[in-house]
């Protein structure tokens, strides 16, 4: 990376979202090009906005906002990707009433890229997973979930490649250990393979056989732990050719990205923001045309909790 500073959009509100699209001169449009990274995580089935009640993030959040920010954003930037790092499932009536068609239906209409599995994704057991897939117009990548004796078995690839202006951007998922955390008969025959090593042989198999420029792990290992317990850090420092990491399963709010630089001197960022999409991550990519080098990032969590942006 030629440019270690990341710059923040640092306004608030509207005034903050409305410098979102940001001047880019055509000289260099025609040497770089611009990824935008759009990101999710733990949405836990918040449809409508929270109550505007006084509660804790009274107004927050709501799809009919988020999918107005994104189009927006889509008008705005060239090459744009859309995706979400697990827990899609539970945490209002709607998926109770539903089982999830919804969600995944409101995700395809604003045109989700790709997504992981989060721990309550399996809340309905392996059959209700399955019988909502086909809701689901985007893909569901997962590396280290083994589900060859199970009904789901072929139904996930462990990564997806995207191609934009000739800049191929591998993304793969990594999902938290479900023993402890969901009912044997909710994952049955599933089985919990170990992330740090699949997520080596899938950079390995990225960056070789596959050729992409960039490396994006959807996680929901979680952020940082105190324990031993495997994490979004720990894997970034143990895993050499990762350049982004989507976290979720924590609901931490990072104000910005962190970085971690591994031994071998490759630098991965790391950025979740929160749950219920009361938030939109955002991070503005440019690469050398050339050289398909890293120049420049921008970052962003943008609010969403703008009335204005569903008009």
């Amino acid at each position: 990376m030629k440019r270690r500073d990341f710059l923040k959009y640092s306004a608030v509100g509207a005034a903050g979202l409305t410098i979102v699209g940001l001047p880019f001169s055509s000289e260099a449009a025609s040497k770089t090009i611009r990824l935008t990274i759009l990101h999710t995580n733990d949405q836990h089935s918040r449809i409508d906005p929270f109550p505007n009640d006084g509660r804790r993030h009274a107004g927050m959040g709501g799809m009919a906002r988020r999918a107005s920010l994104i189009e927006k954003i889509r008008k705005e930037e060239p090459n744009v990707l859309l995706l979400d790092a697990g827990d899609i499932w539970q945490g209002t009536p709607y998926f109770n009433f539903f089982n999830g068609e919804l969600e995944y239906k409101l995700m395809s209409d604003m045109k989700y890229d790709a997504a992981t599995l989060g721990n309550h994704d399996f809340d309905l057991g392996l059959e209700g997973l399955a019988k909502q897939l086909p809701a689901a117009g985007f893909e569901f990548v997962n590396a280290n979930y083994d589900f060859s004796k199970t009904i789901l078995k072929d139904k996930f690839k462990p990564y997806k490649v995207f191609e934009k202006e000739g800049l191929r951007i591998g993304v793969f998922g990594l999902g938290i250990q479900l023993e402890g955390l969901v009912g044997k008969k909710q994952f049955g025959e599933t089985v919990y393979l170990d992330p740090v090593a699949k997520a080596q042989e899938v950079v390995t198999e990225l960056r070789g056989n596959q050729k992409c420029h960039m490396v994006i792990c959807l996680s929901h290992l979680g952020y940082s732990y105190q324990s031993d317990k495997i994490d979004d850090r720990k894997l970034a420092q143990q895993v050499p050719g990762i350049d982004l990491i989507i976290g979720g399963h924590t609901h931490t709010f990072m104000d910005e990205p962190e970085t971690i630089r591994h031994a071998s001197g490759h630098e991965t960022l790391i950025n979740q923001v929160g749950y219920a999409g009361i938030n939109l991550g955002r991070l503005d990519y440019e690469f050398n045309k050339k050289t398909k080098e890293k120049t420049t990032i921008k970052t962003a969590a943008l609010p969403v909790d703008n009335p204005v942006l569903t008009s």
